[in-house]
């Protein structure tokens, strides 16, 4: 596939050279610009995604929406003016991206593309963005693990209940609640209507959801900076969605000292403190079991698992240390302790080498808080 040439254009070396090679060094940079990304939807979002892919150097961008370009997309869309309402939203932007980055090949469809998760393609999807106000909410995560969003559980129900999907397509969403309503829907007359009965096909929507222009533009630069450090297999560690406070965090550390103390008889060799807790717990177990694998409690569900939780030795010859401390549920405590990592290392090896690897993190990482 034929790629971009970022070495022998000017304004294109600017781009590539001083804002991200600096970043990503030139080998990094080189997987990003041989890359070929579609960006499906092309509204508030995804127009500011697109945009940044584009900035950043991708060789190759297939821009797909079946959308027109409207005044109220003016308050949100990364390029659109005035002159451009009644235009493809894909054609608007190809017409203002090759203004800047000629080089790059840009594919605009009015088409929308199915079966990513079917055919093995990577995908990153964007829940809802309207009706929100605070930029902090903002969060990658599983699909299965996104909160205080109907779409997002919308479209949980439709992928497990049509495609048996349980998960794996990771999202940008809020945690915010929606802090506005739908706008009441007025027809030509100016009366309120009903709105399907404007519906140019059956569930297309008509209503106008309020939108504040900045959160979009937000949701879209996180996913660009998603794909980028992707493509160039810059690894990062996004926060986990851990809906814990300082007094979950105090009672395992509580928890752990006692359970110390029944086990060996003192809690001496607890090396732990409560912020060292909130490390451990967080950033390593992701606030689950170190026997989950994938996320089976979001919501309500959640908050049972985590009163049902608490802090156990790895290696029961060593201090509860935060490289040698795993969370499990009260349940499977007894039968972690009866074993040996020999054992466990014999009859589990998927687990063994699943928590050894994750162990090993935490003693490469420079633990300070």
């Amino acid at each position: 596939m034929p790629t971009a040439d970022l070495n022998g254009v000017e304004g294109c070396t600017i781009a590539a050279k001083r804002m991200i090679r600096c970043f990503f060094g030139f080998e990094s940079q080189q997987k990003v610009t041989a890359s070929y990304v579609v960006v499906i939807g092309l509204g508030g979002v995804g127009s500011h995604a697109a945009s940044m892919l584009m900035r950043s150097g991708i060789g190759k961008l297939l821009l797909v929406d079946f959308d027109q370009v409207s005044l109220s997309s003016l308050n949100r869309h990364a390029v659109a003016t005035r002159a451009d309402v009644g235009i493809s939203k894909a054609h608007c932007l190809k017409e203002h991206f090759s203004s800047i980055f000629p080089e790059c090949q840009i594919d605009a469809k009015v088409a929308l593309l199915a079966a990513c998760v079917r055919r093995g393609l990577k995908v990153l999807s964007a829940t809802g963005a309207g009706a929100r106000a605070d930029p902090t909410r903002i969060r990658i995560a599983d699909l299965r693990e996104s909160t205080n969003d109907p779409l997002s559980r919308a479209v949980r129900h439709r992928l497990r209940r049509d495609y048996g999907i349980e998960g794996g397509i990771p999202v940008v969403f809020s945690l915010e609640k929606p802090k506005v309503k739908l706008l009441p829907f007025k027809g030509p007359s100016g009366e309120e209507e009903n709105p399907s009965d404007y519906q140019i096909v059956p569930g297309f929507r008509v209503r106008i959801i309020p939108v504040l222009g900045t959160i979009p533009a937000i949701f879209g630069q996180v996913m660009a900076s998603y794909v980028l450090t992707d493509l160039a297999g810059f690894h990062v560690q996004t926060e986990p969605i851990v809906n814990f406070d300082m007094d979950h965090y105090h009672t395992l550390h509580q928890r752990l000292i006692e359970h110390e103390e029944l086990l060996y008889g003192t809690s001496v060799h607890v090396q732990v403190d409560v912020e060292e807790v909130m490390y451990i717990v967080k950033e390593l177990w992701h606030g689950r079991s170190a026997r989950e694998q994938l996320v089976k409690d979001v919501g309500r569900g959640m908050w049972r698992s985590i009163n049902e939780l608490m802090l156990v030795r790895w290696d029961s010859t060593k201090p509860a240390s935060v490289s040698n401390l795993i969370l499990l549920k009260f349940k499977e405590v007894d039968e972690h302790e009866s074993q040996t990592l020999d054992d466990i290392k014999e009859k589990e090896p998927e687990f063994y080498s699943r928590v050894t690897a994750v162990v090993k993190t935490s003693l490469n990482l420079s633990f300070g808080l």
